[in-house]
């Protein structure tokens, strides 16, 4: 089958759906822990107290949270509906936040195959989560696109190599094909109810009116060691040695061990929210990644967030922050937008 051939049947299979077994119960000490993973100390996260100052019942998730129980319930989606690839490269990244996730939170998570596309060759494939409450509200919407990369481009020993670095498991070995058996399944019909509690409450940020166009976010220097990065991949359950084997990384073709795109954008996530005040007051967080951090053993990384208020709306006292990330030279972010209610 030609590589336009195999494009054509997977986007047959666009609008492919399946439920996660059974809620995702959102743990305080999880929120916690992943929070620490992607170093954003805005008290929110941890005191319950400081969370109730701003409206919460409990800690507040951090804005790239729902990626962590999202990658788990993916492993499907990528092991029998988008197959024929022989690995995913992280291109882009939306997080729609409704309203914050606290916890307590008991959610259902939906996956659905919602776009392949063609560009260049390559072929740009966008999965969906979608995370709804006990009160049947969507509470966020998680769009996560990748390249899919087949074996032309993987070298064979890096796939053995790779394989023998997984933990128990965890199987990279295996590439199905789309000559398979295979059944459609699609979302029901239902009327879907949007939470709104994102847009209701006060937020506790900066009065909208001491706020102009063009001003800039104080700069923040954060450093990654490959201690973190072991971290990172332990709580958010992202196995792929790269970002911890230097060996693997090398032989993939890359200068070194590189820090997770999800890492990144948590990290830029907390840049804001450590200015904005409020991490709840987020709505819209979307992340097109342009280069990797890589890691060193001896020196780390260090990356520079920078930022500014790209557009102001007064008729909803919100705005849209423009974010950059910036490590060994090179930018990290090809473009990131943060959309922003204020007080």
């Amino acid at each position: 089958m030609t590589a336009s051939a195999e494009t054509s049947a997977l986007e047959a299979r666009v609008g492919h759906w399946y439920q996660m077994d059974g809620t995702y119960l959102v743990g305080r000490e999880k929120l916690r822990e992943y929070a620490r993973a992607v170093q954003d100390y805005h008290p929110a996260h941890w005191d319950v107290a400081a969370a109730a100052g701003l409206g919460y019942p409990d800690v507040v998730a951090p804005l790239t949270f729902t990626s962590a129980p999202g990658m788990q319930c993916n492993r499907r989606m990528f092991e029998e509906i988008v197959v024929g690839y022989d690995t995913y490269l992280q291109t882009e990244e939306v997080f729609e936040q409704h309203r914050p996730i606290v916890a307590g939170d008991e959610l259902v998570i939906d996956v659905e195959l919602t776009s392949v596309r063609r560009t260049a060759g390559r072929d740009f494939i966008t999965v969906t989560n979608t995370f709804t409450d006990t009160a049947g509200e969507r509470v966020h919407t998680l769009h996560t696109t990748v390249v899919g990369v087949t074996a032309e481009d993987v070298d064979a020993a890096v796939k053995t190599a790779v394989q023998n670095a997984m933990m128990h498991d965890v199987d990279f070995s295996g590439v199905g094909t789309l000559d398979s058996e295979y059944q459609k399944t699609v979302r029901p019909e239902g009327e879907i109810r949007i939470a709104d509690g994102g847009s209701t409450r006060v937020p506790g940020t900066p009065s909208f009116d001491d706020l102009s166009v063009g001003d800039a976010l104080p700069v923040r220097h954060t450093r990654l060691s490959r201690g973190d990065l072991v971290n990172y991949a332990g709580v958010a359950g992202d196995a792929n040695p790269i970002h911890w084997d230097e060996g693997i990384a090398k032989l993939a073709g890359l200068p070194d061990v590189i820090a997770h795109g999800m890492l990144t954008m948590g990290l830029g996530a907390g840049f804001v929210s450590a200015w904005s005040g409020d991490p709840g007051a987020v709505t819209r967080y979307a992340v097109r990644l342009s280069a990797p951090a890589v890691v060193s053993a001896a020196e780390g990384a260090d990356i520079e967030f920078s930022g500014r208020i790209k557009s102001l709306d007064s008729a909803t006292r919100s705005g849209v922050v423009v974010v950059a990330a910036k490590s060994g030279g090179k930018k990290i972010f090809g473009l990131a937008t943060m959309n922003i209610r204020f007080r």
